[in-house]
Protein backbone atom coordinates (compact mmCIF):
# COMPACT_ATOMS: atom_id res chain seq x y z
CA UNK A 1 0.00 0.00 0.00
CA UNK A 2 1.15 3.59 -0.76
CA UNK A 3 0.43 4.95 3.12
CA UNK A 4 3.04 1.83 4.48
CA UNK A 5 5.62 2.67 5.88
CA UNK A 6 9.21 1.64 4.06
CA UNK A 7 10.85 -1.36 5.16
CA UNK A 8 14.52 -0.85 6.94
CA UNK A 9 17.38 -1.77 5.12
CA UNK A 10 18.72 -3.94 7.36
CA UNK A 11 15.64 -6.34 7.16
CA UNK A 12 15.90 -9.49 4.98
CA UNK A 13 13.15 -9.91 2.78
CA UNK A 14 11.06 -13.17 3.42
CA UNK A 15 12.29 -16.12 1.51
CA UNK A 16 10.26 -17.16 -1.27
CA UNK A 17 8.55 -20.81 -1.28
CA UNK A 18 9.16 -22.29 -4.57
CA UNK A 19 9.97 -25.87 -5.70
CA UNK A 20 13.88 -24.92 -4.91
CA UNK A 21 14.71 -28.70 -4.21
CA UNK A 22 13.10 -30.35 -7.75
CA UNK A 23 14.89 -27.34 -9.46
CA UNK A 24 17.86 -27.87 -8.57
CA UNK A 25 17.58 -30.94 -9.51
CA UNK A 26 16.20 -30.37 -12.67
CA UNK A 27 18.93 -28.53 -13.56
CA UNK A 28 21.59 -30.78 -13.05
CA UNK A 29 19.57 -33.50 -15.08
CA UNK A 30 20.22 -31.29 -17.56
CA UNK A 31 23.51 -30.82 -17.48
CA UNK A 32 23.78 -34.55 -17.07
CA UNK A 33 22.62 -35.20 -20.75
CA UNK A 34 23.83 -32.23 -22.11
CA UNK A 35 20.67 -30.04 -22.69
CA UNK A 36 21.17 -26.61 -23.77
CA UNK A 37 20.08 -24.30 -21.11
CA UNK A 38 17.21 -21.69 -22.31
CA UNK A 39 18.91 -18.15 -23.33
CA UNK A 40 18.23 -15.20 -20.73
CA UNK A 41 14.90 -13.43 -21.02
CA UNK A 42 14.72 -11.99 -18.13
CA UNK A 43 14.96 -8.18 -18.99
CA UNK A 44 11.53 -8.58 -21.28
CA UNK A 45 8.07 -8.09 -19.57
CA UNK A 46 4.24 -8.26 -20.71
CA UNK A 47 2.83 -5.26 -21.95
CA UNK A 48 0.35 -3.06 -19.99
CA UNK A 49 -3.36 -4.81 -20.42
CA UNK A 50 -2.19 -8.33 -22.21
CA UNK A 51 -5.34 -10.37 -22.82
CA UNK A 52 -5.63 -13.71 -24.10
CA UNK A 53 -6.24 -14.13 -27.47
CA UNK A 54 -6.30 -17.12 -30.40
CA UNK A 55 -3.14 -17.02 -32.64
CA UNK A 56 -4.30 -20.44 -34.33
CA UNK A 57 -4.48 -20.73 -37.86
CA UNK A 58 -6.89 -23.23 -39.38
CA UNK A 59 -5.46 -26.84 -40.29
CA UNK A 60 -5.03 -28.08 -42.85
CA UNK A 61 -6.32 -32.05 -43.55
CA UNK A 62 -2.69 -32.95 -42.84
CA UNK A 63 -2.63 -30.84 -39.40
CA UNK A 64 -0.09 -28.53 -40.41
CA UNK A 65 -0.75 -24.73 -40.59
CA UNK A 66 -0.20 -24.28 -44.30
CA UNK A 67 -0.05 -20.43 -43.66
CA UNK A 68 3.40 -20.86 -41.59
CA UNK A 69 6.77 -21.99 -42.23
CA UNK A 70 7.97 -25.92 -41.83
CA UNK A 71 8.03 -26.23 -37.76
CA UNK A 72 5.02 -24.02 -36.99
CA UNK A 73 1.89 -25.87 -36.22
CA UNK A 74 -1.35 -24.57 -35.07
CA UNK A 75 -1.69 -28.34 -33.55
CA UNK A 76 1.17 -28.69 -31.83
CA UNK A 77 0.97 -25.70 -28.94
CA UNK A 78 0.30 -22.19 -30.99
CA UNK A 79 1.89 -19.02 -29.22
CA UNK A 80 -0.58 -17.28 -27.07
CA UNK A 81 -0.79 -14.08 -25.80
CA UNK A 82 -0.57 -14.31 -21.35
CA UNK A 83 -2.86 -12.54 -19.25
CA UNK A 84 -1.52 -11.37 -15.95
CA UNK A 85 -3.20 -8.94 -13.78
CA UNK A 86 -1.64 -5.19 -13.48
CA UNK A 87 -0.15 -6.46 -9.87
CA UNK A 88 1.39 -9.47 -11.08
CA UNK A 89 2.76 -7.73 -13.76
CA UNK A 90 4.15 -5.50 -11.36
CA UNK A 91 5.89 -8.09 -8.57
CA UNK A 92 6.25 -11.22 -11.04
CA UNK A 93 9.88 -13.11 -10.90
CA UNK A 94 10.05 -15.74 -13.99
CA UNK A 95 12.26 -18.54 -12.95
CA UNK A 96 13.78 -19.63 -16.80
CA UNK A 97 14.22 -23.30 -16.64
CA UNK A 98 10.32 -23.92 -15.18
CA UNK A 99 8.54 -20.74 -15.76
CA UNK A 100 7.18 -20.32 -12.25
CA UNK A 101 5.26 -17.17 -11.62
CA UNK A 102 5.49 -16.01 -8.07
CA UNK A 103 3.35 -13.34 -6.16
CA UNK A 104 4.77 -11.01 -3.70
CA UNK A 105 4.47 -13.27 -1.00
CA UNK A 106 6.30 -15.83 -2.42
CA UNK A 107 3.60 -17.91 -3.53
CA UNK A 108 3.25 -19.83 -6.85
CA UNK A 109 0.68 -18.35 -8.84
CA UNK A 110 -0.13 -21.50 -10.76
CA UNK A 111 -2.80 -19.91 -13.14
CA UNK A 112 -0.23 -17.91 -14.70
CA UNK A 113 2.59 -20.76 -15.68
CA UNK A 114 3.70 -20.28 -19.16
CA UNK A 115 6.74 -21.22 -20.99
CA UNK A 116 8.38 -18.21 -21.80
CA UNK A 117 9.85 -18.13 -25.63
CA UNK A 118 13.38 -16.29 -26.23
CA UNK A 119 12.29 -12.69 -27.74
CA UNK A 120 12.30 -13.57 -31.30
CA UNK A 121 9.68 -15.17 -31.10
CA UNK A 122 7.17 -12.08 -30.33
CA UNK A 123 4.25 -11.43 -32.46
CA UNK A 124 4.02 -7.89 -33.43
CA UNK A 125 5.51 -6.56 -29.93
CA UNK A 126 2.91 -9.08 -28.09
CA UNK A 127 4.31 -11.43 -25.02
CA UNK A 128 3.78 -14.75 -25.98
CA UNK A 129 4.00 -18.21 -24.84
CA UNK A 130 4.76 -21.28 -26.55
CA UNK A 131 4.51 -25.15 -25.46
CA UNK A 132 5.79 -27.09 -22.92
CA UNK A 133 5.58 -30.42 -21.72
CA UNK A 134 2.36 -30.16 -20.47
CA UNK A 135 0.91 -28.02 -23.21
CA UNK A 136 -2.43 -29.65 -24.58
CA UNK A 137 -1.50 -30.96 -28.27
CA UNK A 138 -4.33 -31.15 -30.65
CA UNK A 139 -4.06 -32.90 -33.79
CA UNK A 140 -7.25 -32.88 -35.83
CA UNK A 141 -10.51 -33.56 -33.48
CA UNK A 142 -8.19 -35.03 -30.70
CA UNK A 143 -6.34 -33.32 -27.88
CA UNK A 144 -3.98 -34.98 -26.13
CA UNK A 145 -3.62 -33.16 -22.48
CA UNK A 146 0.02 -33.15 -22.06
CA UNK A 147 2.94 -34.09 -24.57
CA UNK A 148 3.40 -37.62 -22.77
CA UNK A 149 3.22 -40.61 -24.24
CA UNK A 150 3.51 -44.13 -23.85
CA UNK A 151 5.61 -45.60 -26.52
CA UNK A 152 4.35 -48.79 -28.45
CA UNK A 153 5.99 -51.97 -26.20
CA UNK A 154 5.64 -55.43 -26.90
CA UNK A 155 4.48 -57.62 -23.64
CA UNK A 156 4.40 -60.75 -25.39
CA UNK A 157 1.42 -61.83 -23.34
CA UNK A 158 -1.60 -63.36 -25.17
CA UNK A 159 -2.54 -66.07 -26.81
CA UNK A 160 -4.27 -66.24 -30.52
CA UNK A 161 -3.73 -61.89 -30.69
CA UNK A 162 -6.15 -61.71 -27.96
CA UNK A 163 -5.78 -59.02 -25.22
CA UNK A 164 -6.88 -59.85 -21.21
CA UNK A 165 -5.96 -58.71 -18.00
CA UNK A 166 -2.86 -58.21 -18.25
CA UNK A 167 -2.95 -55.45 -21.25
CA UNK A 168 -5.71 -53.64 -19.16
CA UNK A 169 -3.65 -53.49 -16.06
CA UNK A 170 -0.51 -52.53 -18.19
CA UNK A 171 -1.86 -49.96 -20.26
CA UNK A 172 -4.00 -49.07 -17.97
CA UNK A 173 -1.67 -47.82 -15.09
CA UNK A 174 0.10 -45.49 -17.58
CA UNK A 175 -3.53 -43.81 -18.31
CA UNK A 176 -3.95 -43.44 -14.61
CA UNK A 177 -0.17 -42.23 -14.48
CA UNK A 178 -1.13 -39.18 -16.34
CA UNK A 179 0.28 -40.17 -19.62
CA UNK A 180 -1.42 -38.19 -22.71
CA UNK A 181 -1.31 -40.14 -25.48
CA UNK A 182 -1.01 -44.74 -24.32
CA UNK A 183 -0.20 -46.68 -27.55
CA UNK A 184 -0.72 -50.39 -27.76
CA UNK A 185 2.10 -52.49 -28.48
CA UNK A 186 2.83 -53.61 -32.14
CA UNK A 187 -0.58 -54.94 -32.85
CA UNK A 188 -0.74 -57.68 -36.10
CA UNK A 189 -3.00 -57.08 -39.37
CA UNK A 190 -2.81 -60.69 -39.91
CA UNK A 191 -1.72 -63.90 -38.40
CA UNK A 192 1.63 -64.47 -39.94
CA UNK A 193 2.82 -60.92 -39.14
CA UNK A 194 3.28 -61.43 -35.20
CA UNK A 195 6.39 -61.22 -33.93
CA UNK A 196 6.21 -64.29 -32.08
CA UNK A 197 3.24 -66.23 -31.37
CA UNK A 198 2.43 -64.00 -28.34
CA UNK A 199 2.03 -61.08 -29.96
CA UNK A 200 -1.79 -58.90 -29.85
CA UNK A 201 -3.68 -59.12 -33.02
CA UNK A 202 -6.70 -57.33 -34.49
CA UNK A 203 -6.72 -59.49 -37.61
CA UNK A 204 -10.31 -60.81 -37.12
CA UNK A 205 -13.87 -59.31 -35.49
CA UNK A 206 -13.03 -61.17 -32.71
CA UNK A 207 -9.96 -58.68 -31.31
CA UNK A 208 -12.15 -56.16 -31.01
CA UNK A 209 -14.27 -56.58 -27.85
CA UNK A 210 -11.01 -57.20 -25.61
CA UNK A 211 -9.34 -54.72 -26.98
CA UNK A 212 -12.50 -51.91 -26.49
CA UNK A 213 -12.14 -53.14 -22.43
CA UNK A 214 -9.23 -51.74 -22.55
CA UNK A 215 -9.44 -48.73 -24.56
CA UNK A 216 -13.27 -47.72 -22.26
CA UNK A 217 -10.66 -47.78 -19.23
CA UNK A 218 -7.79 -45.89 -20.91
CA UNK A 219 -10.03 -43.23 -22.09
CA UNK A 220 -12.25 -43.05 -18.92
CA UNK A 221 -8.68 -41.59 -16.95
CA UNK A 222 -8.55 -38.92 -19.45
CA UNK A 223 -5.97 -40.44 -21.65
CA UNK A 224 -6.09 -41.10 -25.89
CA UNK A 225 -6.13 -44.40 -26.97
CA UNK A 226 -3.82 -45.40 -29.84
CA UNK A 227 -2.68 -48.22 -31.38
CA UNK A 228 0.00 -49.12 -33.52
CA UNK A 229 -0.97 -51.54 -36.90
CA UNK A 230 1.98 -53.67 -37.67
CA UNK A 231 3.05 -56.81 -40.01
CA UNK A 232 6.52 -57.99 -38.51
CA UNK A 233 7.92 -59.81 -42.50
CA UNK A 234 10.47 -61.15 -42.45
CA UNK A 235 11.19 -60.83 -38.54
CA UNK A 236 8.18 -62.72 -37.59
CA UNK A 237 7.58 -66.50 -35.58
CA UNK A 238 10.41 -65.65 -33.48
CA UNK A 239 10.39 -66.65 -29.80
CA UNK A 240 9.09 -64.34 -26.72
CA UNK A 241 11.91 -61.86 -25.65
CA UNK A 242 12.86 -63.67 -22.49
CA UNK A 243 13.27 -66.99 -24.13
CA UNK A 244 16.26 -65.71 -26.25
CA UNK A 245 17.07 -65.18 -29.66
CA UNK A 246 16.09 -67.79 -31.98
CA UNK A 247 13.21 -69.01 -34.68
CA UNK A 248 9.70 -70.51 -33.48
CA UNK A 249 9.37 -73.83 -36.71
CA UNK A 250 6.34 -74.48 -38.25
CA UNK A 251 6.05 -78.14 -35.75
CA UNK A 252 6.40 -75.28 -32.86
CA UNK A 253 3.50 -73.55 -33.60
CA UNK A 254 5.42 -71.01 -35.84
CA UNK A 255 5.33 -70.43 -39.29
CA UNK A 256 6.74 -69.26 -42.45
CA UNK A 257 7.73 -65.18 -42.58
CA UNK A 258 6.95 -63.45 -46.22
CA UNK A 259 9.18 -60.06 -46.76
CA UNK A 260 10.07 -58.01 -50.01
CA UNK A 261 12.62 -60.24 -50.89
CA UNK A 262 13.91 -64.45 -49.69
CA UNK A 263 16.75 -62.66 -47.13
CA UNK A 264 16.70 -63.79 -43.51
CA UNK A 265 17.81 -60.72 -41.24
CA UNK A 266 20.52 -62.76 -39.95
CA UNK A 267 22.18 -66.41 -39.82
CA UNK A 268 20.37 -68.30 -38.18
CA UNK A 269 16.41 -66.82 -38.81
CA UNK A 270 14.18 -68.50 -40.88
CA UNK A 271 14.62 -67.47 -44.49
CA UNK A 272 11.32 -65.69 -45.61
CA UNK A 273 9.41 -66.15 -48.43
CA UNK A 274 9.32 -63.20 -51.12
CA UNK A 275 5.56 -61.74 -51.36
CA UNK A 276 4.12 -62.07 -54.98
CA UNK A 277 1.96 -58.71 -55.82
CA UNK A 278 -1.63 -60.24 -54.99
CA UNK A 279 -0.03 -61.20 -51.61
CA UNK A 280 1.47 -57.41 -50.87
CA UNK A 281 -1.87 -56.01 -52.22
CA UNK A 282 -3.90 -58.80 -49.48
CA UNK A 283 -1.42 -57.00 -46.65
CA UNK A 284 -2.17 -53.87 -47.31
CA UNK A 285 -6.08 -54.41 -47.49
CA UNK A 286 -5.41 -55.92 -44.22
CA UNK A 287 -4.21 -52.98 -42.85
CA UNK A 288 -7.47 -51.29 -44.05
CA UNK A 289 -9.49 -54.02 -42.39
CA UNK A 290 -7.45 -53.94 -39.39
CA UNK A 291 -7.78 -49.57 -39.10
CA UNK A 292 -11.40 -50.14 -39.45
CA UNK A 293 -11.34 -52.97 -36.24
CA UNK A 294 -9.33 -50.31 -34.39
CA UNK A 295 -12.41 -47.54 -34.70
CA UNK A 296 -14.71 -49.86 -33.55
CA UNK A 297 -12.62 -50.91 -30.45
CA UNK A 298 -12.43 -47.63 -29.65
CA UNK A 299 -8.98 -46.25 -30.39
CA UNK A 300 -8.45 -42.26 -31.22
CA UNK A 301 -5.19 -42.53 -32.73
CA UNK A 302 -3.48 -45.04 -34.77
CA UNK A 303 0.06 -45.64 -35.46
CA UNK A 304 1.66 -47.55 -38.90
CA UNK A 305 4.52 -49.27 -37.95
CA UNK A 306 7.14 -48.94 -40.92
CA UNK A 307 10.32 -49.01 -38.52
CA UNK A 308 12.71 -51.33 -36.62
CA UNK A 309 13.48 -53.81 -39.27
CA UNK A 310 9.43 -54.88 -39.81
CA UNK A 311 7.67 -55.18 -43.11
CA UNK A 312 6.74 -52.04 -44.13
CA UNK A 313 10.66 -50.92 -43.22
CA UNK A 314 11.58 -53.51 -45.26
CA UNK A 315 10.49 -52.38 -48.42
CA UNK A 316 12.17 -48.97 -47.83
CA UNK A 317 15.03 -50.34 -46.97
CA UNK A 318 17.92 -51.04 -50.08
CA UNK A 319 19.10 -53.77 -47.55
CA UNK A 320 16.30 -55.91 -47.20
CA UNK A 321 14.37 -55.34 -50.43
CA UNK A 322 16.19 -56.12 -53.67
CA UNK A 323 13.28 -56.26 -56.11
CA UNK A 324 13.01 -55.57 -59.47
CA UNK A 325 9.50 -54.56 -59.99
CA UNK A 326 7.67 -51.63 -58.96
CA UNK A 327 8.11 -51.97 -55.09
CA UNK A 328 12.00 -51.66 -55.13
CA UNK A 329 14.61 -50.04 -56.28
CA UNK A 330 14.33 -46.30 -56.84
CA UNK A 331 13.00 -44.63 -53.59
CA UNK A 332 10.03 -44.03 -55.62
CA UNK A 333 9.30 -47.45 -55.90
CA UNK A 334 10.73 -48.41 -52.06
CA UNK A 335 7.87 -46.29 -50.92
CA UNK A 336 5.11 -47.58 -52.54
CA UNK A 337 3.92 -50.20 -50.29
CA UNK A 338 4.17 -47.50 -47.26
CA UNK A 339 1.94 -45.36 -49.77
CA UNK A 340 -0.35 -47.84 -49.93
CA UNK A 341 -1.10 -48.73 -46.49
CA UNK A 342 -1.28 -44.98 -45.66
CA UNK A 343 -4.14 -44.41 -48.25
CA UNK A 344 -6.08 -47.49 -47.20
CA UNK A 345 -5.86 -46.34 -43.46
CA UNK A 346 -6.51 -43.29 -43.80
CA UNK A 347 -9.60 -43.93 -46.19
CA UNK A 348 -10.76 -46.10 -43.05
CA UNK A 349 -9.59 -44.11 -40.53
CA UNK A 350 -11.76 -40.91 -40.14
CA UNK A 351 -11.28 -37.54 -41.03
CA UNK A 352 -11.10 -36.13 -37.39
CA UNK A 353 -8.96 -38.24 -35.93
CA UNK A 354 -5.15 -38.43 -36.48
CA UNK A 355 -3.01 -41.14 -38.15
CA UNK A 356 1.04 -41.74 -36.89
CA UNK A 357 3.50 -43.02 -38.80
CA UNK A 358 6.38 -44.78 -36.95
CA UNK A 359 9.85 -44.66 -38.94
CA UNK A 360 13.08 -46.05 -38.81
CA UNK A 361 14.91 -42.02 -39.57
CA UNK A 362 17.83 -44.01 -40.88
CA UNK A 363 19.41 -47.95 -40.68
CA UNK A 364 22.85 -47.02 -39.13
CA UNK A 365 24.45 -48.08 -41.93
CA UNK A 366 25.98 -47.39 -45.16
CA UNK A 367 23.91 -48.41 -48.25
CA UNK A 368 20.99 -48.19 -45.84
CA UNK A 369 17.71 -46.51 -45.29
CA UNK A 370 18.66 -42.65 -44.79
CA UNK A 371 17.65 -39.33 -42.68
CA UNK A 372 17.52 -37.72 -46.42
CA UNK A 373 14.85 -40.71 -47.31
CA UNK A 374 12.88 -40.26 -44.23
CA UNK A 375 12.68 -36.60 -45.24
CA UNK A 376 10.94 -37.22 -48.49
CA UNK A 377 8.64 -39.52 -47.12
CA UNK A 378 7.29 -37.60 -44.35
CA UNK A 379 6.78 -34.63 -46.57
CA UNK A 380 4.86 -37.47 -49.29
CA UNK A 381 3.04 -38.77 -46.50
CA UNK A 382 2.15 -35.43 -44.74
CA UNK A 383 0.08 -34.74 -48.19
CA UNK A 384 -1.78 -38.29 -47.58
CA UNK A 385 -3.26 -37.32 -44.36
CA UNK A 386 -0.62 -38.48 -41.85
CA UNK A 387 -0.57 -36.15 -38.76
CA UNK A 388 2.83 -37.03 -37.12
CA UNK A 389 6.39 -39.02 -37.42
CA UNK A 390 7.15 -40.91 -34.87
CA UNK A 391 10.75 -41.05 -35.12
CA UNK A 392 12.87 -43.83 -33.90
CA UNK A 393 16.23 -45.93 -36.03
CA UNK A 394 17.53 -49.02 -36.70
CA UNK A 395 15.94 -52.63 -37.01
CA UNK A 396 17.12 -53.31 -40.47
CA UNK A 397 20.49 -54.66 -39.75
CA UNK A 398 21.64 -56.85 -37.15
CA UNK A 399 25.35 -54.80 -38.22
CA UNK A 400 24.26 -51.35 -37.45
CA UNK A 401 26.16 -49.40 -34.67
CA UNK A 402 23.97 -47.28 -32.81
CA UNK A 403 25.46 -44.44 -30.87
CA UNK A 404 23.66 -44.77 -28.15
CA UNK A 405 23.23 -41.58 -25.32
CA UNK A 406 20.76 -39.41 -24.28
CA UNK A 407 17.92 -38.03 -26.22
CA UNK A 408 20.04 -39.73 -29.67
CA UNK A 409 17.38 -39.98 -31.55
CA UNK A 410 16.03 -36.47 -31.08
CA UNK A 411 17.62 -35.01 -33.95
CA UNK A 412 15.96 -37.13 -36.66
CA UNK A 413 12.49 -35.58 -35.39
CA UNK A 414 14.08 -31.83 -35.39
CA UNK A 415 15.42 -32.59 -38.69
CA UNK A 416 12.00 -33.87 -40.02
CA UNK A 417 9.87 -31.21 -38.09
CA UNK A 418 11.64 -28.52 -40.09
CA UNK A 419 12.28 -30.11 -43.51
CA UNK A 420 9.01 -31.92 -44.19
CA UNK A 421 6.85 -29.38 -42.10
CA UNK A 422 5.14 -32.28 -40.03
CA UNK A 423 4.47 -32.95 -36.31
CA UNK A 424 7.23 -35.38 -34.87
CA UNK A 425 7.43 -37.41 -31.77
CA UNK A 426 10.71 -38.12 -30.15
CA UNK A 427 11.76 -41.18 -28.80
CA UNK A 428 14.75 -42.86 -27.37
CA UNK A 429 16.46 -42.70 -23.88
CA UNK A 430 14.40 -40.14 -22.87
CA UNK A 431 14.73 -40.22 -19.35
CA UNK A 432 13.74 -36.87 -17.12
CA UNK A 433 11.15 -34.47 -16.67
CA UNK A 434 13.80 -31.49 -17.83
CA UNK A 435 14.87 -33.71 -20.70
CA UNK A 436 11.39 -34.16 -22.11
CA UNK A 437 10.40 -30.63 -21.00
CA UNK A 438 13.44 -29.17 -22.93
CA UNK A 439 12.84 -31.09 -26.45
CA UNK A 440 9.04 -29.61 -26.80
CA UNK A 441 9.79 -25.98 -25.21
CA UNK A 442 13.24 -26.81 -27.84
CA UNK A 443 10.75 -26.81 -31.26
CA UNK A 444 12.42 -30.34 -31.27
CA UNK A 445 9.49 -32.38 -31.84
CA UNK A 446 5.57 -32.31 -30.75
CA UNK A 447 5.51 -35.21 -28.70
CA UNK A 448 7.87 -36.74 -26.26
CA UNK A 449 6.91 -41.01 -26.42
CA UNK A 450 8.84 -42.86 -23.57
CA UNK A 451 8.95 -46.72 -23.24
CA UNK A 452 11.30 -48.30 -21.08
CA UNK A 453 11.15 -45.37 -18.51
CA UNK A 454 7.18 -45.85 -18.39
CA UNK A 455 8.03 -49.34 -17.64
CA UNK A 456 10.09 -48.22 -15.07
CA UNK A 457 7.43 -45.30 -13.65
CA UNK A 458 3.95 -45.50 -14.80
CA UNK A 459 3.31 -42.61 -12.91
CA UNK A 460 6.14 -41.03 -14.91
CA UNK A 461 3.75 -37.90 -15.45
CA UNK A 462 2.96 -36.84 -11.98
CA UNK A 463 6.16 -36.80 -11.15
CA UNK A 464 7.33 -34.92 -13.66
CA UNK A 465 4.63 -32.47 -13.09
CA UNK A 466 6.19 -32.32 -9.21
CA UNK A 467 9.53 -32.08 -10.90
CA UNK A 468 8.89 -29.38 -13.29
CA UNK A 469 6.35 -27.22 -11.04
CA UNK A 470 3.40 -28.29 -13.58
CA UNK A 471 -0.02 -27.90 -12.13
CA UNK A 472 -2.09 -31.02 -13.00
CA UNK A 473 -4.37 -33.37 -11.13
CA UNK A 474 -4.11 -36.89 -10.41
CA UNK A 475 -7.08 -39.22 -9.80
CA UNK A 476 -8.79 -38.40 -6.85
CA UNK A 477 -8.44 -41.97 -5.86
CA UNK A 478 -4.30 -40.73 -5.82
CA UNK A 479 -4.66 -37.37 -4.55
CA UNK A 480 -3.38 -38.19 -1.20
CA UNK A 481 0.10 -38.78 -3.03
CA UNK A 482 0.56 -36.35 -4.72
CA UNK A 483 -0.33 -32.68 -2.89
CA UNK A 484 -0.95 -29.71 -5.17
CA UNK A 485 1.05 -26.89 -4.10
Amino acid sequence: MSGAPAAKKSASPAPHRTCSEPLRHAHQLHESVGINQPRPIASRRPPRNSTVSSLRAPVSSAGVDDGQEPGVFAGSGAPRVVRMSSGARNRYRLNLKHREFLDHSGKRDTGRMETIQPPESQLNGTFVAGPDLFTPLTLRGITLRNRLAVAPMCQYSVEDGFVGDWHLVHLGTRAVGGAGLVIMEATAVEARGRISPADTGIWKDEHVAPLARVTKFIRSQGAVAGIQLAHAGRKASTKVLWEGDGPVLEAQGGWTPVAPSAIAFQPGDLVPAELSKPEIHQIVEAFGRAAARALKAGFQVVEIHAAHGYLAHEFLSPISNHRTDEYGGSLENRMRFVMAVTEIVRGAWPENLPLFIRISATDWVEGGWTVDESVTLARRVRGMGVDLIDCSSGGSSPHAKIPLAPGYQVPFAERIRKEAGICTGAVGLITTPAQADEIVRGGKADLVLLAREFLRDPYFPLHAAGTLCADIKPPVQYGRAFPRK
